[in-house]
């Protein structure tokens, strides 16, 4: 079977819709191990984009593996109308985890039904209906999901929801001309201040924010942006919602939570791609009354999954007992050397950004803040060719993602680094 004609029978039964990477030579994906991926072919890549930072502990880790399929044996599905230990065990691990008063959970399937459930516990909660979300965020691909995203690429099917109201956000690279972080903040603030005074009754159910956003090429806020605007939405009557999906169990390095790293205690968190190792799970946990608030007859068919729970537990035990949290902060700081370097070398890397495993290169037309999509694609395209799978994001699809295993090591930061840097130098 060759790649042509694999191409050609995936063309007639998927919707166009679902658009691989590389365009005309997709990746096909065979098999994978550890930090290594495999085409068709039988070529090994270094994996630093892990499914969109899905894969956390490294493809088929062998302690987790072996776990599921142990539970596999056991029993395989329950749903959320039956109850199961390890379900209850992984909740306790949250509660256990997560900062503040945070306690209480529902599991589902993505990141897209977790921040669907976040939004129907804070209006039940509060009362109040209308949400104030970031421009540039992402929340998945529901249409409530979509009405949250402000990112006009990823908003389909004529999605509008008048109750969300979308926020600057913090985007100190393309802020306006000469202005400042401080100043950056000083905007984004009052605009949330006129956001809640002008289209708002002044009551709100909630603000959802990633802690860095993903989607949107790893944009990282104000060290004070959220200690600033959360009290402004409390005071509003809402609550906060930390969109961590992506950023969430040690990805950012010395925190388990991104949310961590900026000071403030949300009412509601959301989690699922790393959570699992490549497991479908979406997870919503709460303070107790806020939990307690949301009656009435709702299930997840899917949620709680004892197999899809027993690959939380795995991961999330893998993660503590190897210390990957802090794996994330050392290695993080390791490859962000390797990018300063690449940024003195190359003139259209405008920007180096990020945290822990979660690195940016934002790709501009050398001497100017100009997108260049163009030469991202080409740059993606180049570090396949040297055996690395890097992501991109951006609104403009000119940011280029990296984001390694948790349990990555030194050597493969440096090989990843330096096949990087030779596919900088083919598209140069």
């Amino acid at each position: 079977m060759t790649q042509n004609d694999l191409m050609q029978r995936y063309q007639e039964v998927m919707f166009p819709a679902v658009t691989p990477y590389y365009g005309d030579a997709p990746f096909i994906v065979d098999h994978a191990e550890g930090q290594t991926v495999y085409d068709a072919d039988g070529r090994a890549y270094l994996d630093f984009f892990g499914g969109v930072l899905t894969i956390s502990v490294g493809h088929c880790n062998p302690e987790v593996t072996e776990r599921i399929i142990a539970q596999m044996h056991k029993v395989q599905h329950t749903t959320t109308l039956f109850v199961n230990e390890i379900m209850v065990k992984v909740a306790e691990k949250v509660a256990a985890l997560t900062p503040g008063r945070l306690q209480k959970c529902y599991f589902t399937n993505s990141g897209s039904e977790a921040n669907e459930t976040a939004l129907m516990a804070a209006r039940m909660y509060t009362g109040n209906t209308d949400i104030i979300a970031l421009r540039h965020g992402y929340s998945g691909r529901t249409m409530t999901a979509m009405s949250l995203t402000a990112h006009g690429t990823w908003r389909l099917g004529g999605v509008f929801d008048g109750t969300i109201k979308h926020v600057r956000n913090p985007y100190l690279y393309r802020a306006p001309a000469g202005m400042t972080e401080e100043q950056l903040l000083d905007l984004c603030v009052q605009d949330v201040e006129e956001t809640l005074a002008t289209v708002t009754d002044g009551k709100i159910a909630a603000f959802i924010a990633e802690p860095i956003q993903g989607v949107g090429g790893f944009i990282v806020p104000p060290k004070e942006y959220f200690k600033r605007v959360v009290p402004l939405i409390r005071e509003a009557g809402g609550v906060f919602i930390a969109d961590e999906v992506q950023t969430g169990w040690g990805r950012t390095g010395g925190k388990w939570f991104g949310i961590e790293h900026w000071g403030v205690e949300p009412d509601i968190m959301t989690f699922a791609k790393g959570m699992a190792n490549g497991s479908p799970i979406g997870c919503t946990v709460a303070t107790p009354e806020v939990a307690d608030a949301m009656r009435g007859l709702t299930f997840a068919t899917f949620g709680g999954n004892p197999v899809t729970m027993t690959a939380a537990l795995a991961t999330i035990e893998y993660i503590e007992s190897n210390n990957l949290v802090e794996n994330a902060a050392v290695q993080g700081d390791r490859l962000r050397v390797h990018l300063d370097e690449l940024q003195s070398e190359f003139g259209f890397i405008g920007d180096v950004r990020g945290m822990g495993l979660m690195q940016a290169l934002e790709i501009v037309r050398p001497g100017s803040t100009e997108p260049d999509p163009a030469r991202t694609n080409a740059l993606m395209g180049a570090a396949r060719d040297a055996g690395l799978l890097i992501g991109k994001g951006g609104l403009y699809g000119n940011v280029i993602r990296i984001a390694p295993h948790l349990n990555v090591t030194s050597e493969a930061i440096d090989e990843g680094a330096a096949m990087l840097a030779r596919a900088c130098a083919a598209v140069m």
